[in-house]
C-alpha cells in the first residue's frame, strides 16, 4: 500500500468542507431535476456524462488508462458497488422520505471504520475518533430524527434499502483502499465506477418502467450539468485523490457535514425554513469532526 498522511492538513480539511458543500447542493439539484427526469435515468445520465468528462480530462493529462496494473477486477467490483448504491438510494425514496433515509445512509462512515480494522490496519481508529464520529452522527439524528417518530407504513422497506446503500458506499471505499486501485490514478479509479454504473443504471431505468427524460426544462438541464460536471466528475475525482493521500477514516468523519449542508442549501436556494435544530446539528457535527481529527497525544 502507498504511504498515507496520518493527519489531515489545512488543505485537506478545506477541500473536504468544499466537497461536503457540493454534495449537499447535490440534494437540491436532484430535487430540481426530478420534476423533468426519472430518478434512475437521472443517475445513469449523470454517470455517462461524467465518464466522458473524466476520459477527456485524463487524455488531456496524458494518463495511460489501459496499461495492465491488476485494477480491472477490483475496478469492476467497485463499479458494481457504486451502481448498486445509487440504485438502492433512488429506489428507497419511493418508500421512505429523504429525511428518514439519510439517517440510515450515514451509518456508512461507521462501516468504513469497522472494515478498516481488518482491511486497513494502518488506519486503525482511536477511542476519541469513535467518540467524535458518534457525536457527529448524533448531530445528523438531531436534524432528521423527528421523521423516525412519524407513522411509517412501508417506510421500513426504504429504510432497509438505505441501509443497504450505506453498505455499498462503505464497501466501495474499502475496495478502493484495500486493492491495487489504491495505487491507480484517481481518474482511472473513478472511470471504473462511472462507466460501470452508467452501463447498469441506464438499462435499469426502462426496466423499472420509468418515463426517462419527460420534461427537459432549462432548470432540469442546468441541474443535470451541475450533477455531471461538478458532482460526479470534479468532486468525486477530488474525493478519490484525497483517499489515496490521507486516512480514509479521518476523511469519512467529514461526510456527516453533507446532510447538514444539504438542509442549509435547501433553505438558501429553495426557501425552506431554517430551524434551531439545524444550527444545533451543525454544532454537534462540527464538534464531532474536530474531536475525530485531533492528533494523538505527543503527535
Amino acid at each position: 500500500m502507498p504511504p498515507i498522511r496520518p493527519h489531515l492538513d489545512r488543505f485537506a480539511v478545506t477541500l473536504m468542507v468544499g466537497l461536503c458543500t457540493i454534495w449537499g447542493l447535490q440534494q437540491v439539484a436532484i430535487k430540481v431535476a426530478s420534476v423533468g427526469v426519472s430518478p434512475m435515468w437521472q443517475a445513469g445520465l449523470r454517470s455517462l456524462g461524467a465518464t466522458l468528462v473524466i476520459w477527456v480530462w485524463a487524455r488531456g493529462r496524458g494518463l495511460r488508462l489501459a496499461e495492465p496494473d491488476r485494477t480491472l477486477l477490483p475496478g469492476l467490483v467497485a463499479g458494481l458497488l457504486f451502481a448498486a448504491e445509487f440504485a438502492l438510494i433512488f429506489a428507497a425514496l419511493q418508500y421512505t422520505s429523504a429525511s428518514r433515509g439519510v439517517i440510515f445512509l450515514y451509518t456508512a462512515p461507521f462501516m468504513v471504520a469497522v472494515g478498516a480494522v481488518w482491511l486497513l490496519p494502518h488506519e486503525h481508529m482511536r477511542r476519541p475518533q469513535w467518540i467524535g464520529m458518534a457525536l457527529a452522527f448524533v448531530g445528523v439524528v438531531a436534524l432528521f430524527g423527528e421523521s423516525l417518530l412519524r407513522p411509517s407504513g412501508r417506510a421500513w422497506i426504504g429504510d432497509l434499502m438505505m441501509l443497504g446503500a450505506a453498505v455499498m458506499w462503505a464497501a466501495t471505499t474499502l475496495t478502493v483502499k484495500a486493492s491495487p486501485l489504491a495505487r491507480a490514478s484517481a481518474e482511472k479509479t473513478l472511470l471504473y465506477q462511472l462507466g460501470v454504473s452508467a452501463l447498469v443504471l441506464l438499462p435499469l431505468s426502462p426496466a423499472l418502467g420509468e418515463p426517462g427524460l419527460f420534461a427537459p426544462t432549462p432548470s432540469v438541464w442546468a441541474s443535470l450539468v451541475f450533477q455531471t460536471v461538478i458532482v460526479a466528475a470534479a468532486s468525486y475525482l477530488a474525493w478519490f485523490w484525497l483517499i489515496s493521500q490521507y486516512s480514509t477514516t479521518r476523511l469519512s468523519s467529514f461526510s456527516f457535514l453533507t446532510p447538514v449542508m444539504g438542509v442549509l442549501a435547501g433553505a438558501l436556494l429553495l426557501g425552506e425554513t431554517l430551524t434551531p435544530a439545524i444550527y444545533g446539528a451543525l454544532l454537534l457535527v462540527g464538534t464531532g469532526i474536530w474531536i475525530a481529527n485531533r492528533p494523538a497525544p505527543g503527535k
